[in-house]
C-alpha cells in the first residue's frame, strides 16, 4: 500500500485516508501507514499504543494543547471508494469516512509534519475504536497505561461541527426498562399477564416527555429522552412473560452521573430499570485562556455539542476541551455522507492561524 503523502492537500489526503477502508476492529492498515507517515519527523516524539498512534512536540512552551481525532468508521454500505461531487456548485467529497471523522484526521495529519514551531506544544492523537462500545476505545486504552500523554491545558477533537466550535457534549445513556407477565396459552390469554401490554405505559409516558433546553456557561444544551428498541414475545402462540424497552437519554453536561440516573429512574417510576450504558458529558470549557484564544484565531461563535464525543474524557481529567471539524453532524454514518471541500480548507486555515500565531 503507497505511503501517505503529508505534503499533499488536506482535500487530497481526506481522499486518500477515506479510500483505505477501517472500519472499527480493522483500523491496522490505516494505523500502520499513519505511524510510517509521522515516526521520523524530527520535530515528534512518536508512540504507539496497539492502533493508536501519538506524536508530540518537545519544545520548551509554557503550554501544551492536545488534538485528536479517531480513524475508524462505521460499516461501509456502498459509499467507498470516495468520490467527487458538486451541489449548488459547490464541491465535495462523498464516502464513508468523509464527515466522520477523517477529513478532521486528514487536516491533523498536514498540520502536525507541516507546524515544526508552534506557539504551543501539541500533543497529536489518532485512536481506533471510537465507534463502538467505551471499554474499546484506544483513548480508554492509552489513559490506563498512559496517563501523562494527556497532560495538556486545552484539547481539540476533530468531530464535524460543521466548522463551528462546539463546547463540551451531552452526556449519554442507555437502560433497559422491563415488564413482567405470566406465560400461558394465547388461546387462554385470561390465564396469563400480557407482559407487552404492560408496556403501554412506558410508551406512553415517553410519549407525553418533555425534554429541557439547559443553559451551561452560555450555551444551550438539548437533552432527549427516546425509546430505541423494543423487544418481546415467544411464539405466536404464547403470551410473552418479558418486554423490554431500551430508551436513550442525552442529558446536559450540568448533571452528573448520580442525577441522570435519578431523572430517569423519577420518569419510569414503579418499573424495572437497568442502566446498560451510562457516559457523563463534558461543560464547554470555553473560559480556559487556550479556549478563547482558539475562539478568537477561528472567528467561530461557539455552540453547544449535542451528542456525546471524547471531549468527555479529557474533560474526566481536568483537561477544557471542544469539537472543530470539517462536516455536518448530520451526515454521520450516513449513506449519503459528504463533505464539503471548502469546510476542509477553513478548519486547515483556522488551526494553523491558532497554532501559527499568525
Amino acid at each position: 500500500m503507497p505511503a501517505l503523502d503529508l505534503t499533499a492537500t488536506s482535500a487530497d489526503l481526506t481522499r486518500t485516508i477515506c479510500d483505505i477502508p477501517s472500519v472499527s476492529a480493522d483500523e491496522t492498515r490505516l494505523a500502520d501507514l499513519i505511524h510510517e507517515a509521522v515516526r521520523d519527523l524530527p520535530h515528534l516524539d512518536v508512540y504507539r499504543d496497539g492502533d493508536t498512534i501519538v506524536a508530540r512536540t518537545q519544545g520548551s512552551r509554557a503550554q501544551r494543547a492536545a488534538i485528536a481525532g479517531h480513524i475508524d468508521t462505521v460499516p461501509i454500505n456502498g459509499n467507498v471508494p470516495t468520490r467527487d461531487i458538486e451541489i449548488d456548485g459547490e464541491p465535495y467529497i462523498w464516502g464513508r469516512g468523509t464527515v466522520d471523522m477523517k477529513a478532521g484526521v486528514a487536516v491533523q495529519l498536514k498540520l502536525a509534519a507541516e507546524l515544526t514551531d508552534p506557539r504551543v506544544d501539541i500533543t497529536w492523537m489518532w485512536y481506533d475504536h471510537e465507534e463502538v462500545d467505551a471499554d474499546l476505545n484506544g483513548l480508554t486504552r492509552l489513559a490506563a497505561s498512559r496517563l501523562d500523554l494527556f497532560a495538556a491545558d486545552f484539547a481539540i477533537l476533530g468531530e464535524p461541527s460543521n466548522g463551528q466550535v462546539e463546547g463540551g457534549c451531552n452526556g449519554n445513556m442507555r437502560v433497559i426498562v422491563r415488564t413482567h407477565g405470566v406465560r400461558s396459552h394465547s388461546a387462554r390469554a385470561w390465564v396469563g399477564e400480557n407482559a407487552i401490554h404492560k408496556a403501554a405505559p412506558v410508551l406512553s409516558r415517553l410519549a407525553e416527555y418533555r425534554p429541557r433546553d439547559i443553559a451551561v456557561e452560555g450555551l444551550v444544551y438539548r437533552e432527549g429522552l427516546n425509546a430505541v428498541r423494543i423487544g418481546g414475545g415467544i411464539a405466536g402462540n404464547v403470551i410473552p412473560d418479558l418486554c423490554e424497552v431500551e430508551v436513550n437519554y442525552r442529558f446536559a453536561p450540568s448533571r452528573d452521573a448520580a442525577e441522570a440516573e435519578r431523572h430517569v429512574r423519577d420518569v419510569f417510576s414503579g418499573f424495572d430499570v437497568e442502566i446498560v450504558d451510562l457516559a457523563v458529558g463534558a461543560r464547554p470549557g470555553l473560559d480556559a485562556p487556550l479556549a478563547q484564544e482558539f475562539v478568537a484565531a477561528v472567528g467561530a461563535e461557539p455552540r453547544p455539542k449535542y451528542g456525546w464525543t471524547d471531549v468527555a474524557r479529557f474533560s474526566a481529567l481536568g483537561v477544557p476541551a471542544v469539537n472543530y471539524g470539517p462536516g455536518d453532524p448530520h451526515l454521520a454514518h450516513h449513506d449519503e455522507e459528504r463533505v464539503p471541500v471548502a469546510q476542509i480548507d477553513a478548519v486547515e486555515q483556522g488551526l494553523r492561524a491558532w497554532l501559527s500565531g499568525r
